[in-house]
């Protein structure tokens, strides 16, 4: 499917956040129920992603424009990323972040094309995704991330970090 990626607007958030239920089912029917949990993203994070410029969609480029994915896109250093163990960061390159990557259901390819895109805007790219979320890892994987060891997202909890340059 092709697609176009721009940054969303407030506009978007109700459909953003129909994309993160679909997500969040998809992802328990995979064996990750525990990664977004308690309505994780929540409505507000969001607004906040928006207003802060991090928050991008991507749509489809047949006519009508519809929003298929979402994900957010941060320039770091990320706080979370400045301690690793099991593992190290490859270098201390300038690097941007891409969070709560989703698509719709039935959506395929989403990701590659997210990673290509951001590529683009920098060459350095770093991500974090929970150990039960095995599609996530293999996607990471496919498109040329490599697992450099364990992170803590704010709320505590471990996440496998990944890089690509």
């Amino acid at each position: 499917m092709d697609i176009k990626i721009r940054k969303a607007d407030y506009a978007d958030l109700d459909r953003i956040m129909e994309i993160f239920d679909v997500a969040r089912k998809f992802m328990a029917s995979t064996g990750n129920p525990n990664q977004w949990i308690n309505g994780y993203p929540q409505r507000e994070l969001m607004e906040s992603e928006i207003a802060e410029g991090h928050c991008y969609v991507c749509v489809t480029c047949d006519g009508d424009e519809k929003v298929v994915a979402t994900f957010c896109f941060i320039e770091g250093p990320d706080p979370t990323y400045s301690y690793i163990e099991d593992g190290e960061w490859p270098d201390d390159s300038p690097y941007y972040v891409i969070h709560r990557l989703a698509s719709d259901q039935g959506v395929h390819g989403i990701t590659e094309q997210c990673i290509e895109w951001c590529m683009k805007v920098s060459p350095c790219l770093r991500v974090d995704t929970h150990s039960d979320n095995k599609v996530m890892q293999h996607l990471l994987a496919k498109n040329g991330f490599v697992r450099c060891g364990i992170i803590y997202v704010a709320n505590g909890t471990p996440r496998i970090a990944f890089y690509k340059k």
